[in-house]
């Protein structure tokens, strides 16, 4: 009976707590919804706002996206593919650089192994404020302001906390399983690619996940490198918005708009939770 009672309550804690975290998302689109008089209360008295919008205006997340930039539609969805193809081409080189770094520092065997790592552990600690200017003199010598390049090619140079993440998991890895591919005419990028890779998938995926939500919501960046309205991401196009429509009067399209930014990261969560589960599973019995 006491262990019954237990599990209640911890169930009641654990629903209460997902009530409070699910809340403001509950809130900004029960916002996004509502008449332009009923979402300024609502903004300025959260009491004054209803759990649910009396008449649904859905219009509103049309109308939203429709106002970003100069050209209706236009400035959204130039926004938008910005977003995909600067987020698309960063997961990518992140997976990959901090996979092969990874790898070489667990499966491969030369003079200054670990005091590399250490270097490249001890770079955790260096805050990012500190080579924000050094690195925007770099990249405008070398002409790439006002271009994505700035945005991605750092990628190329990996992670340290996801090298981490990848030279502890292959580290764990069976050396068995390296000789056979060996024996089948692997080198090392064979080795990396068909065996290292595969085995780790938890970790890839953990990598791109938390990658993709911070590139995707990612302000500082864009701000810096991209000065062209065409090149701006739905970050920059977000904030662009909220300067031009931030009064009470407006603030149901901010929601709206601010939502429609936020449902790839959602969507991903809901399908990353199902998959990290799964890849830690087999990840533990193939160790």
């Amino acid at each position: 009976m006491r262990t019954r009672g237990s599990q209640l309550v911890v169930l009641a804690l654990l629903a209460l707590g997902a009530v409070l975290m699910l809340f403001p998302l509950w809130w900004m689109l029960v916002v996004s919804l509502e008449t332009p008089a009923n979402a300024g209360a609502a903004t300025v008295e959260v009491g004054a706002l209803s759990l649910f919008p009396a008449e649904p205006q859905w219009r509103n997340w049309v109308d939203a996206m429709r106002a970003v930039g100069t050209v209706e539609w236009e400035g959204f969805l130039d926004a938008l593919a910005n977003s995909i193809l600067v987020t698309f081409l960063t997961v990518t080189a992140t997976v990959l650089s901090c996979s092969l770094v990874g790898y070489a520092l667990a499966r491969t065997r030369f003079r200054g192994r670990a005091t590399l790592f250490g270097i490249m552990l001890a770079t955790m600690m260096l805050p990012p404020q500190v080579t924000m200017i050094p690195m925007f003199l770099v990249f405008r010598e070398l002409g790439w302001v006002d271009t994505i390049l700035p945005l991605v090619v750092p990628a190329l140079f990996g992670n340290a906390f996801f090298v981490f993440m990848f030279r502890q998991f292959m580290a764990q890895v069976p050396e068995a399983l390296v000789e056979a591919a060996r024996l089948d005419g692997c080198g090392h990028l064979g080795v990396w690619w068909r065996v290292m890779l595969p085995l780790c998938r938890p970790v890839v995926a953990i990598t791109a996940v938390f990658t993709f939500i911070f590139v995707w919501n990612d302000f500082l960046g864009p701000l810096i490198y991209l000065h062209s309205e065409d090149k701006a991401t739905l970050a920059i196009a977000l904030n662009s918005f909220r300067n031009q429509y931030g009064g009470l009067e407006d603030v149901q399209y901010l929601m709206a708009l601010s939502l429609v930014t936020m449902i790839p990261c959602i969507l991903l969560f809901l399908v990353a939770q199902r998959q990290f589960i799964e890849g830690l599973g087999k990840g533990a019995v193939k160790g």
